[in-house]
Formats: C-alpha cells, structure tokens, sequence
C-alpha cells in the first residue's frame, strides 16, 4: 500500500496519482494532514501506528510500504475548544503528527520527509547549493533590517528589486488571497521600515524574456514556460499567458540533476529565469511545488512519473 499524506482540498494532481495506481491494481490511502486532530483517530507506538480517518477508515503501519509527501496543511484548532487550551492542542497534535511519521522514516519516500523540510525551510541554503552546482543565482539578501536592505539596494538593484516572503501565504496557483513577489523601487524604500515586523528575502530585478516551471523527478526534467515577462510572478500574471513545452539546455540539467542530489530530493518544482541577457537565473525549488497545469496543459505524465518512481524503489529497495 501507498500512504499519500495531502489535505482535505487537494484535486486534481492528486486523482490522476490515485487512478493511475489503481490502473495497476496498487492500494493506496489518502491522509488528510488537516484532519489529523480530533477529527481522527491516532495511535502510535515505538515502531507502529494506526489510524482510523474521518470517514471511518483504517490503516496500520505495517502495510505501508511507501510514501508521497504530497502537501501537508496546518492543523485547524476547534472553535469550540477555550482559548487558553489552543496552544496545547497544536502542539500536541503536531507532535502526534510527527511522532507518527517517524515510523515510516525508513521505506521510501518522495520525498524523504527530512531531507524536504530542511530544504523547503531554508531558501538561503538552496541559494548556496545551486551555485555550488554552477547555476546562476541573483544577488539576495534575506533580512528584516531597514539600513541593509537599501545598502543592497543601491549596491546591486540598479533602481529596481523584487521582494518575497520565505513562504507564500496561501497555497493557490489562481493568485488570489496571494503574497508573492512585489516590486521595489527607490520610492518603496521610504516605506520599508515595516520590514522588522516581516522580514523578506531581497534580490535585483531581473529584466525577463520569460519564466520557467521545471519539474524534476529522479532524472528526469518537465518544464513548462510562461510567455510573462511583464509580472515580478508568473503566479500573478492575468490576461493570454499560456503554458508552452521547454528543452532546457543540457548544462542546466545537469547543474539540476546534481543540485538535487545533493538536496537528496527524488522530486521537486524548479522556478527560473530567462533573462533579456540569456543567462538562466535559479530562484528556489519547492519540494512539492504545484504541477498540475503543466501536466493539465501541455500533457506531462508527471503523476504517472511519480508513481512509478515511488513503485521501483519499492520493489527494488
């Protein structure tokens, strides 16, 4: 059986994973993270767990034998539950949570659930390791000190730079309710004393023929571009933006190939630049970045690929 930890709101990229396993006569079980609270039913032990979900279904840890990390949501608190209690009640069922997935730490996982935390939580980190791996990355500066930020400035934005959060505020690719990357101008600078209350990851503008979308899976490169070279964020741009099939350059693969070895990630969504200058610009891969419109639109058997990844490890450990 295949444990596919997601949220109650996942479609899609999600169903195709679960048709295409049951096209092979393979189990599965959905977990939805953000019913994993009273809404479930959740004991672990040392070395075993079992669960009984919302719907009344169980599964054990003994007949899981690998996992897809797909997208873990927060825990939703009780509206009923007294205010002072709501702290305790978080921390008790995240410490659940990852108390349960520790039992599971040593079949294979897309991806490994360690080595994707400490990546997706550290984007200055990806920024090293892909310049180790002779990509181009933008000058950056992660801070929430006022005087920094507009020495940066006026050191290597040439009067123009994109701020961002280390994470986006909601999990959408329609681009509503979103906080994504915002423009910085010299006049903005007046107004950035309310960094220290958010601080935001820091780079120059980069003056764009187009953004692309790449996902790697264990080798292999699925890479989407979009003709939007007027937003700071392909997530935000409206208006006839559509999706075309890309070859990326055989040095960039490689540079990404290896990147992601070292990250030890078997999957992960890639988001470049390609400048006005031609150079390829690395921004960040998110270990489980969205992909659906790629596979939707231009008819990439990512979900397919992921499966059958996850299947070989299994049977060949």
């Amino acid at each position: 059986m295949i444990l596919c930890i997601t949220h109650s709101q996942d479609f899609y990229n999600i169903d195709l994973f679960f048709e295409y396993l049951a096209s092979k006569n393979i189990p599965y079980f959905r977990l939805n993270s953000d019913r994993m609270n009273h809404l479930q039913k959740i004991s672990v032990n040392e070395d075993s767990f079992e669960l009984t979900d919302e719907s009344g279904n169980t599964i054990h840890s003994k007949d899981i034998k690998g996992v897809w990390h797909r997208k873990a949501w927060g825990i939703p608190v009780p509206e009923e539950l007294d205010e002072d209690y709501k702290k305790i009640f978080l921390s008790g069922y995240a410490n659940l949570r990852y108390n349960l997935i520790t039992v599971l730490e040593n079949i294979p996982w897309i991806n490994p659930y360690e080595n994707e935390r400490k990546i997706d939580g550290n984007k200055m980190l990806q920024l090293k390791i892909a310049k180790e791996h002779q990509l181009t990355v933008p000058e950056t500066i992660f801070s929430n000190d006022e005087e920094k930020i507009t020495a940066f400035f006026h050191k290597f934005c040439n009067g123009k730079a994109v701020a961002k959060l280390h994470s986006l505020t909601a999990k959408t690719m329609s681009g509503e309710n979103l906080i994504s990357t915002m423009i910085i101008e010299e006049d903005t600078l007046e107004h950035i004393a309310d960094i220290a209350y958010c601080p935001m990851i820091f780079q120059p503008y980069i003056d764009k023929e187009y953004e692309l979308r790449i996902v790697y899976i264990a080798g292999e490169f699925f890479t989407g571009k979009i003709n939007n070279s007027e937003n700071a964020d392909w997530r935000l741009a409206q208006g006839n933006y559509v999706w075309s099939a890309y070859e990326l350059p055989e040095n960039i693969k490689a540079g990404l190939a290896s990147m992601m070895e070292e990250m030890g990630l078997y999957i992960g969504a890639i988001d470049m630049i390609r400048g006005k200058d031609g150079e390829y610009y690395f921004l960040e891969v998110n270990p489980q970045g969205e992909w659906g419109m790629l596979q939707k639109e231009l008819g990439f058997p990512i979900a397919e690929k992921i499966a059958d990844n996850l299947i070989k490890r299994i049977n060949n450990p």
